[in-house]
């Protein structure tokens, strides 16, 4: 049977220096060295990470840096750049680092996938400059004004993430929807605000049928075609394009062959913003500025191979999110972004680790033995600061925290940027440090841990840097549990279930399940109908 990453000799060091570190307090650890900032943080092309305030020491990263290459993180990490199928469960590669690659070849199987992924991106150039230009048209020979991405998942998040981190940099006669929710409640009100004769949809799922956002697709199919009436060919075939990996199913649905935008299996959906999944995007900023984007990332995912444990951003993130799940008991992280651009990124990033690393059990089978993922949740600040961070000073929790923030804002108005910043800079600050006061419900302990990534600036390129570290440092830390972040087992289960229950809600068909299920759905379904 395989060895759990715990029974190493590099884990059980690292156990047992815990127990050495755990009651200092960073004030200490601070007071102790005065050049604690220069040694722990670094920066990289531009982008600056600040892990002074985590509660380690210089042992604590060599000894971390020793858990790295016990679990041959890099060798893995080599594979999965190379092709191999590191998504063990279906047997497939994890290529999202090809899709912003600008490599000439990359051969995967003997095959290069180099010349599909440029054609893929030839594609997205021609019809972002079809739309921005105002070539393409609606059926009734109005320009586009309005773009709904139709998705859910990897198919929803990371575009509209990405979508509103850039808005700053977006077309000025162009507006992006996002619709994911089954609940009609989230498609009904952006229709109503739309005009059906200059609306394009994008239906973005990668096997074209995924019950939300199939349910979504054909609500608004209906709402154009409607419309357009005599010219409801038209509308289908010049508002209707499909981001998938299953052209068969997409054609049946009605979209026209030159509305279709494949990727491959290998693209998972939450690593597939590079992809054109991150169509809606492009369509927003402009083909060269996401080409901006996949470049930022390509160059993190560089210095991820080239740059030693010690001096590298994603690897030092993983392996500071282990100690502190694994060797402090923090099972929770908050992910602070001092922009109101940035306000999606928590949600972004709370798939990205829980739904690839909330798992127990290795490929194999056998239990990973620690804990992994830990809970995510966060928002923009400063609004979080009047919502939550109260917990976090005073709830009693050790909750470590990710603040982020950019040296310039993209919506330069005179008087809020350093404002805001000096209020992320503060919280950090007093997080870590803490208070005393001659009345108790005054004082703050501190000791909470957290790292801060700054970017000059919020841009195509530095977002691109900012998300691939984060999918770099998911990947590391699955790679020392054991476990695969490319499947999502758990997340099937429900959907059969609800494929089961749904005959029962809409018709009163018999239902076999438990006495709870039953009796909730007999009360739904007698009183979800008008009277």
């Amino acid at each position: 049977m395989p060895i759990s990453i715990a029974d190493t000799p590099a884990w059980q060091a690292l156990a047992q220096h815990a127990e050495s570190l755990r009651p200092r307090h960073l004030r200490e650890l601070f007071a102790d060295d005065a050049t604690r900032f220069a040694r722990f943080s670094l920066e990289t092309d531009g982008l600056l990470f600040d892990y002074s305030k985590q509660r380690v020491d210089a042992q604590t990263i060599a000894l971390l840096a020793n858990l790295a290459r016990e679990a041959d993180v890099r060798g893995w990490s080599e594979r999965m750049f190379a092709g191999e199928p590191v998504n063990t469960s279906e047997r497939r590669p994890a290529l999202h680092t090809a899709l912003r690659s600008s490599a000439a070849t990359l051969s995967v199987a003997g095959e290069d996938v180099m010349p599909a992924i440029r054609s893929s991106r030839a594609q997205m150039r021609g019809f972002c400059d079809a739309v921005r230009s105002g070539r393409l048209r609606g059926y009734s020979g109005e320009p586009i004004r309005a773009i709904v991405n139709i998705g859910i998942g990897g198919s929803d998040l990371g575009p509209r993430m990405a979508t509103a981190a850039l808005a700053a940099f977006a077309h000025p006669s162009l507006r992006i929807h996002y619709v994911s929710n089954l609940d009609a409640a989230d498609l009904a009100p952006v229709l109503e605000d739309l005009d059906p004769r200059s609306t394009l949809f994008i239906v973005t799922s990668k096997t074209f049928t995924t019950l939300e956002t199939m349910t979504n697709a054909h609500s608004a199919r209906d709402w154009l075609l409607t419309a357009a009436g005599d010219d409801a060919d038209a509308a289908m075939a010049q508002q209707f394009a499909a981001v998938t990996a299953n052209a068969g199913e997409a054609l049946r649905f009605g979209i026209a062959a030159g509305m279709l935008f494949e990727f491959s299996e290998w693209v998972g959906g939450r690593f597939s913003l590079w992809s054109p999944v991150g169509l809606p995007l492009a369509l927003a900023i402009g083909m060269d500025a996401f080409e901006q984007m996949l470049a930022g990332a390509e160059r993190m995912d560089r210095h991820f191979r080239e740059a030693p444990t010690e001096r590298n951003l994603p690897l030092l993130m993983a392996l500071i999110g282990i100690w502190n799940i694994d060797f402090l008991g923090a099972w929770n992280l908050s992910i602070s972004p001092y922009s109101q651009s940035l306000r999606w990124l928590p949600d972004y990033l709370q798939q990205l680790d829980m739904e690839s690393n909330g798992k127990s059990l290795k490929p194999d089978g056998t239990p990973v033995g620690v804990h992994t993922a830990p809970v995510l949740w966060g928002g923009a600040g400063s609004n979080t600061q009047h919502a939550y961070f109260q917990l976090l000073h005073q709830g009693g929790w050790l909750i470590p925290s990710d603040f982020i923030a950019c040296a310039q804002s993209d919506y330069p108005l005179s008087g809020h940027h350093d404002k805001l910043l000096a209020n992320c800079l503060a919280q950090a600050e007093a997080l870590a440090f803490g208070s005393s006061n001659h009345d108790p419900l005054r004082a703050c302990p501190g000791n909470q841990p957290s790292s801060t990534l700054l970017l000059p600036r919020l841009t195509p390129f530095t977002l691109g840097q900012l998300v691939a570290a984060y999918e770099h440092k998911i990947c590391a830390q699955a790679a020392i549990w054991g476990i695969n972040p490319f499947d999502q087992w758990g997340v099937e289960l429900g959907k059969s279930l609800a494929a089961r229950l749904l005959p029962a809600l809409e018709a009163g068909a018999p239902l076999d399940a438990d006495a709870s299920t039953a009796g909730l759905a007999d009360w739904l379904r007698r009183r979800g109908r008008p009277a």
